[in-house]
């Protein structure tokens, strides 16, 4: 007699995959979800704490120290980071149960003296490598195993940034250019969108920037649009070839890890007083928060970004660079907005938008 959970036949295999699955993804969307809701919550306070404790940015150096310290005490000094969360997916490397608490303590260290670096990276750390913990306690053969490393990833990056439809699709799409793991699609969203709603029900707010306005589009805004674009694309170019020139310096000149993070630190350090700001310190979310409302930033603001991001993450600090990309756009955008006379909130957005995608954000080193 025939029943629906027959796998032998087409509708049954798609039956017991899809419950299957809506199974694994719920445990690992609560799971990781939690843990990337305390993540998004600590990172919140420790921004809080430095905005209103300057000086958090004298101890750049010592937090640089300790981050090498921890991931060699645990030996896990050869971490490719965001890499190997990739590569667990694409060439069966394996994640190690370490990652998560390092990731997790080295990304707070880094924000916590306001280090220029997103959370991104840490996020698809975190919940990759829970994600494969997960694979292994439920027994999963490989195949699948690589299927929760993916639903982990989309349910950490949910859950910090509020984001679920996006983070399910990214987690399928960060893997390999051009490539989309079809299969993946479903659990990856069940797990995001369960981390999204964790993440809120514990307070922490989705990331969002609204426009008041948007003007009417014609041929020459056309036209316009598709000049930032490609203004857009050859600066992403250039923040590129900075953050790998920046590391490939650091390592060729300073091989000693604990000499080469401590100088990355005074170099924020330098840079801070320098710039004579803190605008720049930090991830970027509130600069890019104060572009959108209007506030009038520095010409050069995207290119001090730039320079404050290659600067520590070059040198070892933990982080991604998603949102300073972001905000190295939004920046790029005011100023371009600025000088032709057009609406700054739109086109700091359209810049954003622009710079994202031509990034350095996959695959990452961190």
């Amino acid at each position: 007699m025939w029943y629906p959970f027959d796998k032998t036949t087409p509708l049954g295999s798609n039956v017991h995959y899809f419950l299957k699955w809506t199974f694994i993804s719920c445990v690992i969307g609560v799971t990781v979800g939690l843990v990337g809701s305390v993540f998004g919550i600590a990172v919140r306070w420790v921004t809080a704490f430095w905005e209103a404790h300057a000086w958090t940015l004298f101890l750049a150096p010592a937090a640089g120290v300790l981050i090498v310290w921890l991931y060699k005490t645990f030996h896990e000094e050869g971490n490719r980071g965001t890499n190997l969360v990739l590569e667990s997916i694409s060439a069966s490397e394996e994640v190690s149960l370490a990652t998560a608490p390092l990731i997790f303590i080295s990304t707070l260290l880094t924000h916590f003296v306001s280090a220029s670096a997103g959370r991104e990276g840490a996020a698809l750390q975190l919940g990759g490598s829970l994600g494969n913990q997960l694979g292994k306690m439920l027994r999963l053969d490989e195949k699948d195993k690589k299927v929760a490393v993916m639903c982990g990833m989309s349910a950490c990056f949910a859950a910090l940034f509020g984001t679920p439809m996006a983070a399910g699709i990214f987690s399928l799409e960060v893997v390999s250019i051009g490539v989309l793991y079809y299969a993946a699609l479903v659990p990856c969203v069940f797990s995001s969108f369960i981390g999204a709603g964790i993440s809120a029900a514990l307070g922490n707010p989705p990331e969002r920037f609204l426009l008041e306005a948007v003007p009417e589009f014609g041929l020459s805004e056309a036209v316009l649009t598709v000049g930032m674009g490609v203004l857009c694309a050859l600066l992403s170019m250039a923040f590129c070839v900075m953050l790998h020139r920046s590391e490939k310096w650091y390592g060729s000149r300073i091989p000693n890890g604990y000499v080469r993070i401590a100088l990355g630190g005074c170099l924020l350090i330098l840079l801070t007083l320098l710039s004579g700001s803190r605008d720049y310190n930090g991830s970027g979310m509130e600069l890019i928060g104060r572009i959108m409302e209007g506030e009038t930033v520095s010409y050069l603001a995207f290119f001090w970004k730039m320079i404050f991001t290659a600067a520590v993450l070059g040198a070892g600090f933990k982080g991604g660079e998603i949102v300073p990309t972001l905000c190295v756009g939004a920046a790029f955008g005011a100023t371009a907005a600025r000088l032709a006379g057009l609406d700054q909130a739109l086109w700091a957005a359209c810049a954003m938008a622009a710079c994202l995608p031509a990034s350095p954000t996959v695959p990452s080193p961190r």
